[in-house]
């Protein structure tokens, strides 16, 4: 049985293939590195050795250190208040502040965000697709639209789905939403 390590290594390794939208072969072809190997190392089977690593992490344009860091398990827990990003989008008024940020080792983030009254938000194309999302609506009024489907959401509700195709927020005329994002 691997490590913890090699374990986190493994799934972020085929998380890195499937974001680039690559079959196994493919990435065989891109590193040099053969689909069996490649399929072992993303079940954990086999620990990549350092000429594999740099092979994947060249077809990745992604430097070894950049990779290694991206499954050390270190975080800090506690995220103060000041060290919470926030953005706010100058055309809509709608704010999104960065509550738990990812962090290497964490696989959630948690999201506070607010959307003024009369204000609708798009988003054509989901960033990971099958991510699971918990929006939970803490004051306000939202409706949400995943997949072509709309949930009216007051204060307290909470819709769970899975991210794969467009979305659509969008508030009254008279109030806006204050709600929590947890992603997954």
């Amino acid at each position: 049985m691997l490590d913890s390590l090699s374990n986190r290594l493994a799934i972020r390794l085929k998380e890195l293939r499937q974001s680039h939208g690559w079959s196994l072969d493919q990435l065989a072809d891109n590193s040099g590195v053969s689909r069996a190997t490649l399929s072992r190392m993303e079940k954990a089977g086999v620990s990549p050795t350092a000429e594999t690593l740099g092979r994947l992490c060249a077809a990745y344009g992604l430097p070894m250190s950049r990779l290694l860091m991206m499954v050390e398990d270190s975080f800090d827990p506690k995220v103060p208040f000041e060290r919470q990003p926030e953005w706010s989008d100058p055309e809509t008024g709608f704010t999104r502040r960065s509550v738990s940020p990812p962090s290497t080792g964490l696989s959630g983030e948690v999201l506070e965000c607010h959307l003024p009254p009369d204000t609708v938000v798009r988003y054509e194309t989901p960033p990971k697709p099958g991510q699971e999302h918990h929006l939970i609506v803490l004051d306000g009024s939202l409706t949400l639209t995943v997949d072509g489907t709309a949930h009216a959401l007051g204060g307290g509700d909470c819709l769970r789905y899975h991210l794969s195709g467009p979305t659509r927020f969008e508030t009254g005329a008279s109030r806006g939403a204050r709600y929590m994002l947890v992603l997954i």
